[in-house]
């Protein structure tokens, strides 16, 4: 049912991908409505996913990585308000506190329906010395130019943290010719990973190896040492002393929410903003979207928190709906994600075996290792396939692909299953696509699919 306010106020705190596109939807469903986006940011809708391929030099002009700028938003009727913090929200008076940081003054906004997309940022490990000069993060606009810029001056630098921005960045400073240290305090890299699968990633990596770059693992570091010119080394506990012209710091990150939780608005998991289908917020006309949010994973219905700018825009896209009084659910995610690094390529959808156990499953699984296409291509090269399902009901629960060969396609087909909520047996139905440059007459999805099955019957028939 639509609940229409003439001339509504519509504010958005955030622009990058769910501020940017909720702005956008309400826009087109709205024509009168007044749309602000407030954000502390010095650029509004971008690609911060594009980051470590900037870095890398696959395109030399940043701007490459805007997706629309303040002036076309205004154009639009939308307007841009770059540089201004959100500082407060007071739900009482459906007002919020807004700081101009160039002017250095603050001032107080009204709105009708209140849009949090304040995304998420860095996690800064209490290193010593954690702030000297040329130690980076790697999450906005000027991030990336800094980084870019110091990467091709130096020669030695230090990636701390070997998850997906990590790995990206490895490949981007081994390709501008800069010898690499990666430093991980876990056993291995890609924990999200199952552990075989992570063990999988690290071997790979080291083989590929020509010398130039490092992946080191169970490394703790104990201090930065440099001046005020710089950091000049990363120190670690194991007692490594690796010199370096930067580092940049991979070690996770956090939703942006304590103007959330300081207007008394729920939290969820990992302190990010607790929401429900509609993306609402537990304050009426409040609601949150993209990297501050929690999510729900479609398989079980856990409560996650997964930073990914394609579940971002859908979130967005949602809220404006719902603000706007148009009603729309989001059904959740299945926190697929795909990367490379070095010619490697690692993805994953749904349920790690070891998350199907913590989520009360009881989970078999079955990995393969095949050609991607047919042996005589001479661009054939190996996939390993890991398949987890739930032994009582047979139902798919995730799948993890890693190689040289097209694992990502075959990841996607998998989470178009989880969807569908299909068995192994259904699974084994899938009349896949075959020709000699794209695949072997079976695929290694449905070679794996096929000893998940037997896997199942065995163990209920015991």
């Amino acid at each position: 049912m639509l609940h229409y306010i003439a001339g509504m106020k519509i504010v958005i705190l955030g622009g990058v991908a769910a501020g940017a596109k909720a702005a956008a939807k309400a826009r087109r469903l709205l024509p009168d409505a007044q749309i602000d986006i407030y954000t502390d940011d010095t650029h509004v809708s971008y690609s911060g996913c594009g980051l470590p391929y900037y870095v890398e030099g696959n395109f030399e002009d940043y701007e490459m990585l805007l997706v629309r700028s303040p002036e076309e938003f205004e154009a639009q009727g939308i307007h841009v308000h770059l540089q201004h913090r959100a500082v407060k929200i007071i739900p009482e008076s459906r007002q919020v506190l807004i700081f101009d940081m160039i002017k250095r003054n603050s001032f107080l906004i009204e709105y009708d329906k209140l849009i949090i997309a304040t995304g998420a940022s860095a996690v800064i490990p209490p290193i010593q010395n954690v702030n000297l000069p040329n130690v980076f993060t790697l999450r906005k606009i000027e991030d990336g130019i800094a980084v870019k810029e110091k990467a091709l001056q130096s020669k030695n630098a230090v990636i701390v943290g070997g998850g997906y921005i990590g790995i990206e960045l490895l490949e981007a400073l081994v390709k501008q010719n800069l010898n690499v240290t990666l430093l991980e305090y876990s056993p291995t890299i890609m924990a999200i990973f199952d552990d075989d699968m992570s063990k999988l990633i690290l071997e790979q990596l080291r083989q590929h190896s020509d010398g130039r770059y490092k992946v080191l693992t169970s490394e703790t570091i104990s201090e930065f040492s440099g001046d005020m010119n710089g950091v000049r080394a990363v120190r670690t506990a194991s007692g490594l002393d690796i010199p370096c012209d930067f580092v940049i710091l991979c070690t996770g990150a956090k939703p942006n929410s304590e103007i959330a939780l300081d207007a008394g608005i729920a939290l969820g998991i990992s302190n990010s903003i607790k929401v429900n289908a509609r993306m609402e917020t537990s304050v009426p006309d409040i609601y949150a979207c993209g990297d501050c949010a929690e999510k729900t994973l479609v398989i079980s219905r856990a409560k996650i928190w997964t930073p990914l700018g394609s579940v971002a825009n859908k979130e967005g896209r949602c809220a404006a709906m719902n603000a706007c009084g148009f009603e729309d659910e989001f059904p959740g995610v299945l926190a697929s994600a795909v990367t490379r690094c070095l010619g490697l390529t690692m993805s994953m959808t749904g349920l790690t075996e070891k998350y199907a156990k913590q989520q009360g499953f009881n989970p078999v699984s079955a990995t393969v290792t095949k050609y991607d296409k047919v042996g005589y291509m001479p661009d054939v090269n190996n996939i390993t396939l890991k398949l987890v399902a739930d032994v009582d009901s047979g139902r798919l629960l995730g799948a993890q692909a890693v190689g040289v060969g097209d694992a990502d396609k075959r990841v996607n087909i998998f989470a178009s299953a989880l969807l569908g909520r299909l068995t192994v047996e259904d699974f084994l139905a899938h009349d896949l696509t075959y020709a000699p440059p794209f695949s072997p007459t079976i695929d290694p999805l449905l070679n794996a699919a096929q000893i998940l099955a037997s896997k199942i019957k065995k163990a209920n028939q015991v």
